[in-house]
């Protein structure tokens, strides 16, 4: 019990204060108001100063003292602008690394290329094929034999002269077998 009459003490306390500080009259309302329009005014003015416009009212003080404010500002201008200068040079360096890496990269792959085919002519020139088609695809070239056909030219000729002379050599050679 004693736990929740502190706490209502605590809050109607707290409560009372904020009410108290609470500027609900219409005094504080208007020395709040003046404040703020005072200040308003001096950044005004302060604004015109810095933009180079109603100097003829300041003092040599004011104006030096305006002229420092400035060269601190200047000094804090160009110290962001180069340490952004200098974070997207450190940025384009990587950039500049990792393209450097990838066209070595990509060199290297054309550089095994080449020798993989200088050494793919080099076996094709060592071990040389008359044809490199498949058997299947070399009838074209047989010799061939017309049995019965009333068709002549001089290819069909010049074919059948290359079967016979083959037939000749194969039928010498199995003539000596069988005079025995």
């Amino acid at each position: 019990m004693d736990n929740i009459l502190e706490k209502y003490e605590r809050y109607s306390f707290a409560e009372r204060q904020l009410i108290a500080n609470e500027p609900e009259s219409p005094v504080n309302w208007t020395i709040e108001h003046s404040k703020v329009k005072a200040r308003i005014e001096l950044l005004q003015r302060n604004q015109r100063h810095y933009m180079g416009e109603d100097l003829d009212a300041m003092s040599v003080k004011d104006l030096q003292n305006m002229e420092q404010q400035l060269d601190s500002a200047l000094k804090n201008i160009r110290s962001r602008k180069n340490q952004l200068l200098f974070d997207s040079i450190s940025e384009l360096q990587k950039k500049e690394k990792a393209i450097q890496e990838q066209n070595s990269m990509l060199a290297k792959k054309i550089k095994d290329k080449e020798k993989e085919l200088v050494h793919q002519t080099q076996w094709e020139q060592q071990n040389p094929t008359t044809n490199t088609q498949p058997q299947y695809l070399m009838a074209s070239q047989l010799p061939c034999v017309n049995m019965g056909g009333n068709t002549y030219n001089e290819e069909s000729e010049a074919r059948r002269n290359e079967l016979d002379l083959a037939l000749d050599s194969l039928h010498s050679c199995h003539l000596g077998c069988f005079a025995a």
